[in-house]
């Protein structure tokens, strides 16, 4: 009993001295362009979804809105610069809202936005991305609709 109460006592003594560690959450924006041209982005989404930013409007009108929904994807940003990092978690997350689409029968997303704990932002050219010592995350909200198809 009393090596345990020393031991803990030398624990508690230690762990006194130790400064307290800040988590760091740095709150940045990228353009979305210089997301979507690199790791294979635009193949990896392919075609058949269009994807429509901020206040973007399709081409055509909409025929049915299908839904909304959100996604928040994190990745390790150990060893990356933050745009790399948070370029990677950019497109886990169009990857997850393209999924949602397809799964809907949907052609296309529209009203895309950074929604990080639930605050939206709203761009039709940058996303917002948290960056931390560890780990990475970008979250997006959308709408999925089906698009009248041109005669």
């Amino acid at each position: 009993m009393k090596k345990t109460f020393a031991a803990v006592a030398a624990v508690a003594a230690l762990m006194s001295t130790v400064a307290p560690v800040q988590a760091r959450d740095n709150k940045l924006t990228f353009p979305i362009a210089g997301a979507m041209s690199e790791n294979e982005a635009k193949g990896r989404l392919g075609d058949d979804v269009q994807f429509f930013f901020g206040d973007q409007k399709p081409a055509g009108k909409v025929q049915e809105t299908l839904g909304s929904d959100k996604t928040s994807q994190k990745t390790n940003s150990v060893g990356k610069s933050p745009q790399t990092a948070c370029n990677w978690a950019f497109l886990s997350a169009m990857l997850q809202l393209k999924k949602r689409a397809n799964a809907l029968g949907a052609d296309a997303i529209v009203n895309i936005q950074s929604n990080y704990n639930n605050q939206p932002l709203s761009s039709a050219t940058d996303y917002e991305c948290h960056d931390g010592a560890i780990m990475t995350g970008v979250a997006l909200k959308a709408d999925f609709v089906r698009l009248q198809k041109k005669k």
